[in-house]
């Protein structure tokens, strides 16, 4: 089994559909990750997103089950660590609770312990937007831009 995983979990006071919706529609996953990029929200489809400044993300989907499951690779196609496009994976699990959403977000097969801590803080603040933005509030602009 390999040690290099981060698990992020979130509370999110909207439906399931509603959460999804945030990582099927180009738009609104601008809304709470990125500044720029082309997607095609599909199994085997391809995405490209400039997160920030230089750092710019690729990978393709693997799984599309609405509203509770999405799988895509992960990887650094220009800036950020040694994590090369399709190198890792991503998976999204979204749970109806009384609450709303229970998000769980676990990302695999990172190369080190090093970008396992990059990429956690990432998620951390990344699905922390998430949260705002798909129940309805405005997460203002991100700072790490």
């Amino acid at each position: 089994m390999n040690a290099n995983v981060v698990t992020v979990e979130r509370l999110i006071a909207a439906r399931p559909e509603t959460v999804f919706s945030f990582f099927t529609d180009r738009d609104r996953w601008l809304s709470w990750m990125g500044k720029d990029g082309e997607f095609a929200f599909e199994p085997g489809g391809a995405y490209r997103t400039t997160v920030t400044g230089e750092n710019v993300a690729e990978g393709r989907f693997l799984e599309i089950d609405p509203p509770t499951r999405l799988v895509f690779t992960w990887g650094w196609a220009e800036g950020g660590m040694p994590v090369p496009p399709g190198s890792t994976t991503v998976e999204i699990t979204l749970e109806p609770v009384a609450s709303g959403t229970l998000l769980r977000l676990v990302h695999r097969d990172l190369p080190s312990p090093e970008a396992c801590a990059a990429h956690e803080e990432g998620w951390v603040h990344y699905v922390d937007r998430l949260t705002t933005v798909s129940a309805g509030g405005d997460p203002g602009p991100d700072d790490w831009m």
